[in-house]
């Protein structure tokens, strides 16, 4: 197999794999009405069963990156993808709540080392002209999973019990599984490591990376900026219902929409950062034009809450998903580019679990607001806040830094 050849099906796979996760995790979603016909489960006990994924995904992204980073993306990945396949066909088997919670937690672990393990592989197998591309190609399949799922597992619980879908759907892991080990048996664009890369493999530190001023931004921005797409994803329906009117059927067969574009803007992201540093041979500058330009598009969502139309809020949220589309592109990218092989997995698991923490805090405080005063400020929030972190991003980044990264 040519070597271009092979990184693009490399590539291929961590697209499929990034869809799985997102797959694994929305199924439940799908099928609790007929969960909770047979095993007569409460709201408070659902939401018991997602805290036990949350708590656990939340941990692994900060250790699965860790790990990735010390044995490698292929044996990280396969662990993975095993271990979640594994945990999702468990939930099959569950008759209770605790059951479900606990299958839940170990769904959690096992995808924890997701994103983590797709940048880390981007870095082995791809050419460094293709890796904001390849990152967004991959990335994207969290999108395509989330447009998947509803309809995949709609259909087949009209005529599947429940239990059999937990059963299709991890088995979809175990034959990635098999595809991922055949196709990166050998890695040809892998080369012997410089005297530079083994110093800076030997020094590699958890807590020197925790420490760096590099990663602080970067878990920073995650931080302030996550619980914004939790938002859209958790709070939508819900405003379009108590708002606008909507029925729930007509919200289902309008938010897929969003998350289209958000997979679009995945692709996008990545070829036009690409292509500019192709023509620059600028890392940096190619990166931070396109995230500076999506800081851009989220500041008309500001406005949402004066607007009566339905149709016009849903072009600003997809507008929105775009944009974050092509931000988290780059963004995961430019750590690639700053910490390399050495802790480039660590620093986004750091960085995910920052997002996730906050994420579960400010939810709560989001549902507050909302029920207190109203959706304004919160729509505000998600308009101004991307362009703020953008500014912050630069002023901070601002500074030369050496080729890997500086110990604060």
């Amino acid at each position: 197999m040519k070597t271009t050849t092979k990184y693009w099906w490399v590539v291929f796979l961590l697209l499929i794999a990034t869809s799985l996760s997102f797959l694994d995790r929305q199924v439940l979603s799908i099928v609790i009405i007929k969960i909770k016909e047979d095993l007569f489960i409460s709201d408070v006990e659902y939401g018991f069963i997602n805290s036990g994924f949350l708590a656990s995904y939340a941990i692994m992204f900060t250790l699965g990156g860790v790990l990735i980073d010390k044995y490698g993306s292929r044996l990280g990945l396969a662990v993975s993808v095993g271990f979640w396949s594994f945990a999702t066909v468990l939930h099959s088997f569950a008759g209770s709540v605790f059951q479900f919670a606990t299958f839940r937690f170990l769904l959690g672990i096992g995808e924890g080392g997701c994103f983590p393990g797709a940048v880390r592989a981007v870095i082995e197998w791809v050419p460094k002209t293709k890796h904001s591309l390849a990152n967004g190609i991959a990335i994207g399949g969290s999108a395509l999973g989330a447009v998947i799922a509803p309809p995949l597992c709609a259909y087949f619980l009209g005529f599947w019990d429940w239990r059999y879908i937990f059963i299709m759907t991890g088995a979809f892991g175990f034959v990635w599984l098999v595809a991922w080990l055949i196709i990166t048996k050998k890695n040809e664009l892998a080369e012997a490591p410089s005297k530079s890369e083994v110093a800076e493999n030997r020094s590699f530190s958890f807590i020197k990376v925790l420490k760096s001023r590099e990663a602080l931004i970067f878990m920073a921005m995650r931080f302030v900026l996550d619980p914004i797409l939790y938002f859209y994803m958790f709070w939508i329906p819900k405003y379009l219902n108590e708002s606008h009117g909507l029925a729930v059927d007509k919200i289902g067969q309008l938010l897929w929409i969003p998350f289209l574009a958000l997979g679009v803007a995945n692709v996008t992201g990545g070829w036009v950062s690409d292509f500019i540093f192709q023509k620059t041979a600028k890392e940096a500058f190619s990166r931070q034009v396109v995230m500076g330009f999506a800081a851009l598009m989220t500041l008309p969502v500001a406005a949402i809450g004066l607007l009566d139309s339905y149709v016009v809020i849903l072009v600003l949220v997809g507008l929105a998903f775009f944009a974050h589309g092509l931000w988290i592109t780059n963004y995961i990218t430019s750590i690639g580019d700053v910490f390399g092989k050495t802790a480039s997995s660590t620093v986004v698991g750091l960085s995910g679990s920052a997002g996730a923490l906050s994420s579960l805090v400010l939810n709560p405080v989001i549902g507050l607001i909302i029920s207190t005063y109203s959706y304004d400020s919160v729509w505000i929030y998600c308009g101004l806040m991307y362009p703020v972190v953008f500014i912050g991003y630069m002023i901070f980044t601002a500074k030369k830094k050496s080729a890997a990264f500086t110990a604060a």
